[in-house]
């Protein structure tokens, strides 16, 4: 793989696959910018290139545009997902001139990329507004790829978070450049050496920690960690469903009925392969699904009809605490509970204090993108850890094992 400090942008046009699928906020019919952190991610890669003397035209995509085929126009989009709401934070942070096209087909366009000078920078429209970026059936995929490679003579991706997509901007393209013009950014070379320090010899204890709703989600991940970790915390929604399948009972928690095989399947694994899980001995549950609900503090196998739980309790949150405190490599993915509630925002927030202090004191920590990300720079310590992930679903598939297309493309 050719990495960015080995290749001289010098008079060259870099295409840049880059993630600024940032969250936007609307007001008085203005876009801002509520978190930057892909944004801050990706400068350093731009910067390296415009310093070399090169020149640069950026690609990506941002939300989920609507079903493509309900647009009046091919390339035409909701304009709360188009990318010319990031120009001025690229102009301010990069110090150049950012032009901007939306028609990114257009002959104008092509032509509009071949009159940057050193320096400059052409952001293109929202590439998922035409369906031939994400549909590789589609019969226009390889054209739309092919006519993206005509806007660079080097490909960049640093899009590290849609790398796990079969997409025409972050695979398909990169066929049309030599494999000497494939070249992996600052920000999809660090995602991949972090992942490779957990999956590699990590040093032991090696703890993991898996929060959020389902099991389905993280099954894979599970099952793979399994022969990598010593122990495995497992809080969130998920947490119910092994309660359940282990004869507990839950009230009105979140279960997947269809799961409950599975999580009995899980522990059994667990202890074969001798790794001590970890699940929270008590939840604080709720009434209802509502930040001002009743609560109370419950054993996790006795939470009561008509009660549902929202958090980790005081008991599991002194224990996951202890265990993280002797890890000497911390991987943390999903939170404990319904964080976006302040009334169950504690044990996500504990666990991320302890990672912070476990961290101070030594250890390796990768949190893995997401909501594990978002409560880790909701308290300003995403430079307290060892490494936060910009991509949570293409982490856990590469910590799966399975191939990443925006990967591959770049080895050639």
């Amino acid at each position: 793989m050719v990495y960015l400090d080995n290749y001289s942008f010098a008079d060259k046009t870099a295409l840049v696959r880059v993630d600024f699928n940032v969250p936007l906020k609307e007001e008085n019919g203005n876009f801002k910018i509520t978190d930057d952190t892909r944004l801050k991610a990706a400068l350093p890669t731009l910067k390296k290139i415009l310093n070399d003397g090169g020149k640069i035209v950026l690609m990506s995509h941002l939300g989920r545009p609507k079903n493509q085929a309900e647009y009046e126009q091919e390339g035409k989009g909701e304009n709360k997902y188009s990318l010319k709401h990031i120009v001025e934070y690229l102009k301010q942070h990069l110090d150049t001139e950012v032009k901007f096209v939306e028609d990114i087909t257009s002959e104008k366009s092509f032509e509009e990329s071949k009159t940057l000078k050193k320096g400059e920078v052409l952001l293109l429209e929202n590439v998922r507004f035409y369906k031939a970026e994400t549909k590789t059936s589609n019969e226009n995929h390889t054209e739309f790829a092919k006519n993206l490679a005509h806007y660079g003579d080097v490909y960049v991706n640093d899009a590290f978070g849609t790398a796990h997509r079969k997409h025409a901007s972050t695979a398909t393209v990169a066929e049309f450049f030599d494999k000497k013009d494939r070249v992996c950014g600052y920000v999809m070379q660090q995602e991949l050496e972090n992942a490779k320090k957990v999956l590699g010899n990590p040093e032991r204890p090696f703890v993991a920690i898996m929060g959020g709703a389902k099991i389905s989600d993280k099954i894979m991940v599970i099952e793979k960690l399994l022969d990598k970790v010593d122990a495995l915390i497992i809080g969130g929604g998920m947490s119910y469903t092994f309660f359940k399948a282990e004869g507990g009972k839950i009230g009105s928690s979140l279960v997947e009925e269809d799961k409950l095989t599975l999580a009995s399947e899980l522990l059994k694994k667990a202890k074969e392969k001798n790794v001590k899980i970890y699940l929270p001995k008590d939840s604080l549950a709720a009434d209802k699904f509502d930040n001002n609900a009743n609560t109370k503090l419950v054993d996790n196998t006795e939470i009561p009809d008509g009660f549902m739980g929202l958090d980790i309790g005081k008991e599991a949150q002194e224990e996951f605490a202890n265990v993280l405190k002797n890890a000497k490599t911390i991987m943390w993915n999903g939170p404990m509970g319904v964080f976006e509630m302040s009334s169950f925002a504690q044990g996500t927030q504990k666990i991320a204090e302890t990672v912070v202090e476990a961290t101070k004191n030594g250890a390796y920590s990768l949190i893995g993108g997401g909501d594990s990300a978002a409560a880790i720079n909701q308290m300003n310590a995403g430079d307290k850890v060892s490494y936060v992930s910009t991509g949570g679903g293409a982490l856990l598939e590469y910590l799966e094992g399975k191939e990443l297309p925006g990967v591959t493309a770049l080895e050639g």
